[in-house]
């Protein structure tokens, strides 16, 4: 029962700040001895319950571009059933070194994300070439590591583009809605996840998803920033020191 309120938790942070809940729930589940596939698997669940309550209150704020966000969640698909296929090969020890990266790469964009200035709004026939290939990895990212492509997908959307960021977000949990689902069928056809356990933390981000989407309206986001960042840089040290700890 303590997934539930880990899904909770993780769900409220990972509907606020665009990037998912599975930077929260991975390392909790891989500090308890979750091995990668199970983790990555599980979490995918959750981020895809949390995307869609994200979805469904941001879509009544308005505040989702749908036209980009069909079109980047459709390029990001075949890296997430690629992602779900990597995840069979990879031990613990490496998975933990390259999930730390991974959250030391989110902290660094939750830190900067308000020097992140939009530029005017352009998908040229040249920058779709960069958008499918970030779309692509984005998709890898997403389903190997079961955390959701806002790290890639919203400075995507905002440096490149040219989104706001108080648009980025909520279309970056769109994106996350089609791109979770795609990592789940393929890591369940592949026998990786644990449904009782996916449950349990899906029914808690479902419900951090709602309220974290209204929260994201009144949060002062500094703060914010900073206590995340905190989390992320110490969690990736200890990810770093447990796998150094072990057999490679």
């Amino acid at each position: 029962m303590w997934l539930l309120p880990l899904g909770f938790a993780a769900g409220i942070l990972g509907s606020m700040i665009g990037l998912g809940g599975g930077f929260i729930v991975v390392p909790v589940l891989t500090f308890f001895g979750f091995a990668p596939t199970l983790a990555a698997s599980d979490s995918l669940f959750a981020a895809f319950s949390n995307s869609v309550a994200s979805t469904a209150s941001y879509a009544r704020q308005k505040r989702i571009v749908y036209s980009l966000g069909i079109k980047l969640a459709l390029m990001s698909i075949p890296g997430t059933i690629i992602g779900a296929y990597i995840s069979d090969g990879v031990s613990p020890p490496v998975f933990k070194i390259l999930f730390a990266m991974v959250l030391v790469t989110s902290g660094a964009y939750i830190y900067l994300r308000r020097k992140m200035e939009p530029r005017e709004h352009n998908l040229s026939k040249q920058l779709m070439v960069f958008t499918a290939g970030a779309s692509f990895f984005a998709g890898i990212v997403s389903s190997l590591f079961g955390i959701g492509g806002g790290s890639v997908f919203v400075p995507l959307m905002v440096i490149a583009i040219g989104l706001s960021m108080k648009l980025a977000a909520p279309t970056s949990q769109f994106i996350l809605m089609f791109a979770a689902a795609s990592g789940m069928i393929v890591h369940s056809l592949l026998g990786h996840p644990n449904y009782y356990e996916a449950g349990m933390l899906s029914i808690g981000s479902f419900v951090g998803g709602l309220v974290g989407s209204k929260l994201s309206l009144h949060v002062n986001e500094r703060k914010l920033r900073i206590v995340v960042t905190l989390v992320l840089g110490i969690t990736a040290a200890k990810l770093v020191i447990d796998a150094l700890a072990g057999p490679f």
